[in-house]
């Protein structure tokens, strides 16, 4: 297998886990199969300076569930960067220190292995409560959240104040819980998901949940300068916070504490899977910054994987979203760090050769994170063993499979059952149409019962064509019919993602959606302008190039049109001379603008805004507490002006 096609299998094995675990609760494989997968692809990310737009490493999170009401965050959630190793810990850390130019002092605290929650209380009183979501999106869980005993309905701080921590089941609620059930939980980070992402609230108080607090994401009138006065301020205010935390101030002490925790993680009463480790500095973490995904003055770091030996029972080969097919082991069930694993990766046909692994046959098992396993490799041979053969046709369409790379592939792509469920549930996501109601036991019926193959296809749909629907209320009915119809009035930037051009994730749609503002423009676009594009290389040039080519793609976007679908008209840029076509960078506090906020609007008047200062860049925008970007700034003889200048500036257009 090549590389490309290595990065292409590895994103579409990963996302695949990721939506059983977060979107379903039911994980089938190990996590330390999972963090093989993840280390690798972004291993592989870097080398080749290129990910795939739907990478699980640009995004945060994944989507929320049908059923509850959609809140938005309004301090949006990051996930976490992680280490392999006390090597990698010791450069992130060595990387800190570099970028705010003096030694520094770090928080060190449990991860949890749990359900994240933010919690919102004003004036002392508890508001809601929100799951994580996708990280910009999350579940209204208020009333269930309210049964958990440890969160605290009133607290003493009086103004505005929003929490992030971890609901968990502690062991001891688990054991307890499993004595009267019906059907027993299979662990406790099942058994928390499982409560708090319940309807019925009187479930989430049997399991008896508890509430970690660790973070603050808003406090209005009070400043807390460091991680150690936020974690003594959320044990004022009444909140667990667990048993564990303390202030490290170099790799040396960081290892000690974290190889005694990893010693003794498996007697403790609740499930972490490894440590978190912070700048403890809240002021010096503004002008370090963010990834899309992480913030960089944060790490994990992740505990070892757990590898076991269990028969193997059988293998199965599932289409993906692309038509790739990948073989997955049944497994004789075994339990690894508190998880059922009963299925587990194979890669391809190239991978069971390389390992040597056979029907029947003892095999080692590996995981990582509680998330995902991989089947390493031959324990033990059995005497009825059975060689595993590759199918020779799609196990989903029946067409005969071409060979790419070290890869089967189906290329009935138009006809593929698994494939156009895939196409469709992407079509209706929440970056694209973002019609609600619309999943994949949804799509799956409307395909079978009306032969819906096509995105367009969905707007066809009728409310007596749904009556004969089993399960298909007025109520049900009337919400799709209503969805799908304020979905044809869809922005421009999510249209492009909608449409589903290879190696086009929602950056990228964004991207060209400011570079070309109608359709036109951009199928007329050529590879010499395309690649022109910040964040377009070669790849994704002739990606869109192919794609615009294919006629029949063309007929359906036509017959989106057709059906009442309107593109919204991109904001116009206002060109402003006094930012248009400068490289901007923002640091410190504002006191009139979020910062996503103010980079929008920058945006909108011709300016590029960056993370970092550099030679090229031409003008620092800095508030309050600014760090070391504006220290950067006047040594290299770079314009900075304060927030009354930018304001000025601003009324001058």
């Amino acid at each position: 297998m090549d590389k490309i096609e290595r990065l292409k299998w590895l994103t579409d094995e990963v996302n695949k886990h990721n939506k059983n675990y977060y979107v379903y609760d039911n994980p089938t494989i190990s996590d330390a199969e999972y963090d093989a997968l993840y280390y690798e692809l972004v291993d592989l990310e870097n080398e080749l300076g290129y990910s795939l737009p739907d990478s699980p490493t640009q995004r945060v999170g994944d989507d929320v569930l049908a059923g509850f009401k959609k809140k938005k965050h309004e301090i949006p959630l990051y996930s976490l960067n992680k280490v392999k190793d006390f090597a990698d810990l010791g450069k992130w850390i060595a990387d800190m220190q570099k970028a705010t130019g003096k030694p520094e002092q770090f928080s060190l605290e449990y991860k949890y292995d749990g359900l994240k929650v933010v919690i919102e209380y004003n004036n002392g009183v508890y508001v809601s409560a929100t799951t994580r979501g996708n990280g910009t999106v999350g579940e209204d869980v208020t009333v269930q959240v309210k049964t958990i005993k440890s969160v605290p309905l009133t607290i003493p701080y009086k103004s505005r104040i929003i929490v992030q921590g971890e609901c968990m089941m502690t062991n001891k609620s688990f054991v307890e819980y499993n004595k009267t059930a019906e059907i027993p939980l299979k662990n406790p980070r099942n058994g928390v998901a499982g409560a708090v992402r319940n309807l019925d609230p009187k479930e989430t108080e049997k399991r008896k949940l508890d509430f970690f607090c660790y973070d603050i994401l808003l406090i209005e009138n009070k400043k807390l300068n460091t991680q150690q006065e936020m974690h003594n301020f959320i044990i004022e205010q009444g909140f667990k916070t667990g048993d564990f935390f303390k202030i490290v101030n170099n790799l040396a002490e960081a290892q000690t504490e974290i190889e005694r925790i990893d010693k003794i993680k498996d007697k403790l009463d609740v499930m972490i899977d490894g440590m978190v480790i912070k700048l403890n500095n809240c002021a010096e973490r503004d002008d370090i910054g963010y990834t899309n995904k992480f913030p960089k003055w944060a790490m994990a770091f992740k505990f070892k994987a757990v590898e076991l030996s269990t028969t193997l029972l059988d293998v199965v080969w599932q289409v993906g979203r692309t038509g790739k097919i990948t073989p997955i082991a049944i497994l004789e069930p075994i339990e690894l760090s508190g998880a059922t694993v009963s299925r587990a990766t194979l890669n391809n046909a190239q991978d069971i050769e390389r390992k040597q692994v056979y029907i029947n046959s003892r095999v080692f098992v590996r995981r990582s994170n509680e998330v995902i396993p991989e089947v390493m490799g031959i324990a033990e041979h059995a005497p009825n063993e059975k060689q595993i053969v590759p199918p020779t046709n799609c196990p989903s369409c029946n067409s005969v499979l071409a060979q790419i790379g070290a890869n089967l592939f189906c290329v009935n792509h138009k006809g593929c059952y698994e494939q156009i469920i895939d196409r469709l549930t992407h079509f209706v996501s929440r970056d694209a149409f973002n019609i609600d109601g619309l999943r994949d036991k949804t799509l799956k019926l409307f395909y079978e019962k009306f032969k819906i193959a096509y995105p367009y296809e969905l707007f066809t749909l009728k409310k007596e064509m749904l009556e004969g629907l089993e399960g298909f209320k007025e109520k049900k009915i009337n919400n799709i019919l209503e969805s799908l119809e304020k979905g044809k009035q869809i922005d421009w930037q999510n249209f492009i993602f909608a449409l589903g051009i290879l190696n086009i994730g929602k950056k990228t749609a964004y991207v060209l959606s400011q570079k070309y503002r109608t359709l036109d423009e951009l199928k007329a676009a050529d590879f010499v302008s395309l690649i022109a594009i910040d964040d377009v290389g070669e790849i994704v040039a002739n990606s869109i190039i192919e794609y615009f080519a294919d006629e029949e793609n063309l007929i359906n976007i036509q017959k989106l049109f057709d059906l009442g679908v309107k593109i919204n008209a991109p904001a116009a840029v206002q060109a402003n001379a006094n930012f248009a076509g400068k490289t901007i960078v923002l640091t410190g506090s504002l006191q009139n603008f979020t910062r996503p906020d103010l980079t929008k609007l920058l945006l909108s008047l011709g300016a590029n805004v960056t993370t970092s200062v550099s030679k090229n860049t031409n003008l620092v925008i800095a508030g309050a507490d600014a760090g070391s970007k504006l220290d950067k700034a006047r040594a290299l003889n770079i314009e900075v002006i304060d927030e009354n200048k930018l304001l000025e500036l601003l009324n001058e257009n």
